[in-house]
């Protein structure tokens, strides 16, 4: 619970603090995102069994989501989950990242999201071509990941993820 969701929840609370604490639209210190009343598309990469994605969904249900996620078993868990929890404006995509962000005209995302996937630096890399202008990543990282970031992005400072010793959320904007 506290690795997972906790973690996919505090991602949540920063990239969508006014989801929750206000009911008028405004701008994310953080992110950059619109408040309640906009739609940002979020893209979720390596999605597996739909962290941070479906906490995210769950915490600001207006996000138009984008699972990717290329395991067939996962890819059908993700739509079932989606389907039983009713969520609407949610697509599930079976592919690999790398092969979608070449798809001809495939939408650019404010937000695109990683945590816990193979080969972080390539996979980073492939992220932020998915990004529209000003548009965020939001990692979910252990610390020692914090060098290889990429110089292409504009990096807050790392935020301590809570009874963690050593992970971190990170975000990057493409300016």
């Amino acid at each position: 619970m506290t690795r997972h969701f906790g973690e996919s929840l505090f991602m949540a609370s920063h990239l969508f603090p006014l989801s929750v604490k206000n009911s008028h639209p405004g701008k994310n210190l953080h992110s950059g995102v619109s408040g309640p009343t906009a739609s940002p598309r979020v893209i979720d990469i390596g999605s597996g069994a739909g962290f941070p994605g479906l906490p995210l969904k769950l915490w600001c249900p207006q996000i138009h989501l984008i699972l990717i996620e290329s395991n067939q078993k996962k890819v059908a868990f993700l739509r079932e989950t989606a389907r039983a929890l009713t969520f609407t404006n949610i697509d599930v995509i079976p592919s690999r990242a790398e092969l979608v962000v070449r798809t001809p005209n495939f939408p650019k995302a404010d937000v695109v999201t990683l945590r816990a996937v193979e080969h972080f630096e390539l996979i980073l890399a492939e992220a932020t071509k998915f990004l529209a202008t000003e548009g965020r990543v939001a990692a979910l990282i252990g610390s020692a990941q914090l060098p290889n970031l990429p110089t292409d992005l504009r990096w807050c400072p790392p935020i301590p993820v809570p009874n963690s010793q050593t992970r971190v959320l990170s975000l990057g904007i493409l300016e």
